[in-house]
């Protein structure tokens, strides 16, 4: 396994034991199997990381609130600018991870302190004169038609992708963070057995991927949320289904589920990110209609 590899690899394990996010220790001194660590971001605080030992770039960052006009577009293709600037300098190493079409890591950042790591991302196209890259997260969209232009059915399948591999990754990472990765029903703390559920499904009316429309659940929770099981009332009130309250079973059942009824949800500390409570009560009278 090569080098970039066995990084990006070590990257995205991180990310997941923490709940989708590293921190900018993890991106400062990634811990190695052999006790090493390595960088795998620019200790100069610039976009474009290229250690001396790799031949092309290895990890490109992004910032909403950076200098550069980082975006997405339209058919689910990403923008990158250059590096300010001579046109050579560091943009050099990342057109060679172009023309190799060798993978990169992407860190967007999602908060102060807090990157998504993305794997695998890759340059497909160079606009010197708009001095931006084109990526896509979809290596079967390495190679772009002549035209760059990407038919409807392609367009359609890269969003779905970035739908994907970008805005949910973001999204977990983002409600992790508002919980404090823990549980909101049973405060379970272990972040590879957390989700970032969707109280309005994703792609409904009003099912945007914001903090406020999400909950940090566990998987068991979640499943039993998604199930109609448990519902959750405007008033934050847990509330399990009350044929599931009367059934018998193992421990799991009366620990895991029938326990969690009358608790209250734990909810973030900033306003901002607490469940919106008109998305909860149109959720609660789907619960309630399927009970």
């Amino acid at each position: 396994m090569k080098l970039r590899d066995v990084i990006a690899h070590l990257v995205m394990a991180r990310a997941d034991q923490r709940g989708g996010f590293l921190d900018r220790q993890d991106l400062d001194a990634l811990a190695m199997p052999d006790g090493s660590t390595v960088r795998v971001v620019d200790p100069g605080g610039g976009g474009i990381w290229n250690p001396n030992n790799l031949e092309a770039t290895l990890s490109i960052l992004t910032s909403p609130d950076g200098p550069y006009a980082d975006r997405e577009l339209d058919g689910g293709l990403l923008r990158y600018s250059y590096q300010s600037g001579p046109i050579g300098g560091k943009n050099i190493k990342l057109r060679r991870a172009m023309d190799l079409q060798f993978p990169l890591l992407r860190f967007n950042k999602v908060a102060a302190g807090a990157y998504v790591p993305i794997y695998p991302v890759y340059v497909v196209a160079d606009d010197p004169a708009a001095r931006e890259f084109t990526l896509s997260v979809d290596p079967d969209l390495r190679v772009l038609p002549p035209t760059g232009a990407l038919t409807e059915l392609e367009k359609r399948y890269a969003e779905r992708v970035v739908r994907q591999r970008v805005h949910q990754p973001a999204f977990r990472a983002r409600v992790m963070l508002a919980y404090q990765t823990q549980c909101s029903i049973c405060v379970l703390k272990k972040a590879a057995l957390l989700d970032a559920a969707h109280i309005i499904g994703d792609g409904e009316a009003d099912g945007d991927a914001v903090v406020s429309n999400g909950l940090s659940l566990c998987k068991i929770h979640h499943a039993a949320y998604d199930q109609n099981l448990i519902g959750i009332a405007p008033d934050y009130g847990v509330v399990v289904n009350e044929e599931l309250l009367l059934e018998v079973d193992g421990p799991m059942l009366l620990h895991g589920l029938q326990e969690m009824h009358g608790r209250q949800l734990v909810v973030p500390a900033a306003m901002r990110d607490r469940p919106d409570p008109d998305r909860l009560d149109l959720r609660f009278a789907q619960f309630l209609a399927a009970s």
